[in-house]
């Protein structure tokens, strides 16, 4: 019994030394710019951008396979920053990706109406709304980002979008922060 646990701790201490290594070997490095490009953006994830996330839109901002002014969440504020952080002009928000939000909005389910046919489910891009096929959904609201993906396939129309109330613990400073420059 001893000897076969000694046996199983070795290949154990085997197996996590050659992972290490291959962590360490095989790492990739990420592109510092999309990074800033990236913590400027909203976090979203709604794909109005034509993008599958928040990420992926940096990463073709970066690489100049994207305009600054595709993020309708992030509004003027956003592609200001943006144009800022890579020392462009900036331009008025591209109305084919929709328009800009003035207030933060957060999706709300008519539960009384709700099928429970699970499409606004299947569409939500941050898991925000939970419940089970044939039964009332609802919405988590710390998780919904307001994106209204959850819209157009519910046959019902029983969800609403409505602004966030702000409190205390839900205020976000409106406006990216951006780092100051060194002054030489």
């Amino acid at each position: 019994m001893l000897s076969a646990l000694l046996v199983v701790g070795g290949l154990a201490a085997i197996f996590g030394l050659l992972l290490g290594f291959a962590a360490i070997r095989f790492k990739v490095e990420g592109d510092p710019l999309a990074d800033k490009i990236d913590k400027l953006l909203p976090q979203t994830q709604c794909g109005q951008c034509t993008f599958p996330g928040c990420r992926p839109y940096a990463e073709a901002i970066a690489k100049g396979e994207a305009d600054i002014n595709q993020c309708p969440p992030g509004g003027e504020t956003t592609i200001q920053a943006l144009a800022e952080l890579l020392g462009v002009e900036p331009k008025p928000l591209n109305a084919e990706h929709g328009e800009a939000q003035s207030v933060p909005l957060v999706a709300i389910i008519d539960e009384a109406t709700c099928i429970g046919c699970t499409l606004c489910i299947q569409a939500c891009p941050v898991d925000a709304i939970v419940g089970a096929a044939k039964h009332m959904h609802t919405v988590i609201e710390a998780e919904c980002t307001g994106c209204k993906l959850c819209l157009p396939p519910c046959p019902v129309d029983c969800i609403l979008m409505l602004p966030l109330k702000t409190s205390p613990a839900t205020w976000k400073w409106p406006y990216p922060i951006i780092p100051l420059k060194e002054v030489a």
